[in-house]
């Protein structure tokens, strides 16, 4: 089913998808935030620019972007899976605890925000760019990937990445020279048993978006963890 999205407001165009059948099309779409929000069932293809919180709460089903996004695409997301074909704005998975999102190009701040696992939810978020300052913040659990395909001689993320990090894993497609890490993670280059962890999400990644995955996963890559079940004490207490 096509659904025009040209002159409804948020709450009209999800009252359209949620009348739609299982697969439906948005065309139009301009600013409109919350597509989806809290849906399990549907398959969502969008030309335009949806709004804030895409697919917020997400429960289950996949939305494709065909473009942009904004802020806070799969806010607090359980299931499913998110793929944008474009650029993406910030708090990208923020509290996301289930499924996936893949991001074809860049990432603005704070992506994967308080994102979190819960025994066999394990979220995942592939970034096909670079991301900005704050990269994985309070990061609980779950798997960022940024892969850096575009600009590789610019530094794969911003300023104060993994800040306050005490959970979940992290890989970045580079050497990570110039990027400085707080004392709470470990950061070290990634061997082949690590790079195993993530070769189903990368090989994903490359389905989407037409990449080679032996070409991106033959890169160095660095992984950091969390070295600290306390990570706020060196962050805020003194000696």
């Amino acid at each position: 089913m096509l659904i025009h999205a040209q002159g409804l407001d948020h709450r009209a165009l999800n009252d359209a998808v949620r009348a739609a059948g299982r697969d439906c099309e948005i065309d139009g779409c301009c600013g409109q935030r919350f597509i989806a929000a809290g849906m399990s069932d549907k398959n969502i293809t969008v030309s335009g620019i949806p709004g804030n919180a895409l697919g917020a709460y997400l429960n289950g089903g996949t939305l494709t972007v065909l473009g942009n996004a904004q802020d806070a695409v799969g806010d607090t997301m359980n299931a499913g899976r998110i793929v944008i074909h474009g650029n993406a704005g910030d708090a990208a998975g923020y509290a996301m605890r289930g499924g996936s999102i893949f991001i074809k190009g860049d990432a603005g701040y704070r992506a994967g925000i308080h994102m979190k696992a819960y025994q066999n939810k394990i979220p995942q978020m592939v970034i096909g760019g670079r991301t900005g300052s704050f990269l994985g913040e309070y990061q609980a659990g779950g798997l960022i990937v940024v892969l850096n395909l575009f600009s590789p001689k610019e530094k794969i993320v911003g300023y104060f990445p993994c800040t306050g990090m005490h959970g979940g894993k992290m890989f970045l497609r580079s050497k990570c020279e110039g990027v400085v890490f707080p004392e709470q993670v470990t950061a070290r280059p990634a061997e082949k048993e690590d790079l195993a962890e993530i070769e189903r999400c990368v090989c994903e990644f490359c389905e989407l978006f037409d990449y080679n995955a032996a070409e991106i996963l033959s890169a160095p890559f660095t992984v950091v963890t969390p070295d600290s079940k306390n990570p706020y004490r060196q962050m805020y207490v003194a000696n």
